[in-house]
């Protein structure tokens, strides 16, 4: 049974996208025992993704400030799982996702609080999410420069903050958002 395990990344970020993660492992082991993103060092997320892009199947799925803006964090969060799951390479018997709801319209679907910490295939989602997420925001640090974004990663520091008073709001900044 193919069972795709779906985590999403940035939801209480100031700036930059949410992204989201689809991994099955398929009848691959892992020789790692994941952890969710937030318990792991960057080094060994980074690590850790590589091995996981190269054993497992993965899908990534974004949404972007505008669509937060437009739909909702929730409703956004819900459109960047789906297309995680749209763009694994091959199509999962079973979807399990890290929260509370279900997106509207997947089947064999089921939402589970602290699913990265019961599920590897939700744990090992969470860390391709972060990592892939932290890569774009570095890289838009180089373009919105005076931000932090390669520290604070779109997150509401002081310094982003900060910023954000000094600069005014950014072409990735969540419009919609009480800064």
């Amino acid at each position: 049974m193919k069972i795709a395990g779906v985590d999403e990344v940035g939801v209480g970020c100031l700036a930059g996208p949410l992204v989201s993660a689809a991994v099955i492992f398929g009848k691959n082991k892992s020789e790692y025992f994941f952890k969710d993103s937030k318990k792991t060092s960057q080094k060994n997320r980074l690590i850790q993704a590589k091995y996981i892009k190269r054993n497992f199947y993965v899908g990534i799925g974004v949404a972007s400030p505008c669509e937060i803006d437009e739909l909702n964090v929730l409703k956004a969060s819900h459109l960047a799982m789906k297309r995680a799951i749209k763009n694994l390479p091959v199509a999962p018997d079973r979807i399990i996702i890290d929260g509370i709801y279900v997106p509207e319209g997947l089947e064999h679907a089921e939402a589970i609080v602290k699913g990265d910490e019961q599920y590897q295939e939700i744990a090992a989602a969470s860390i391709v999410a972060k990592n892939f997420r932290d890569q774009l925001m570095f890289n838009y640090a180089k373009v919105y420069e005076g931000y932090f974004f390669e520290k604070n990663k779109g997150y509401p520091t002081k310094d982003h903050k900060n910023a954000i008073n000094y600069l005014g709001l950014s072409n990735i900044h969540r419009k919609s958002f009480k800064i």
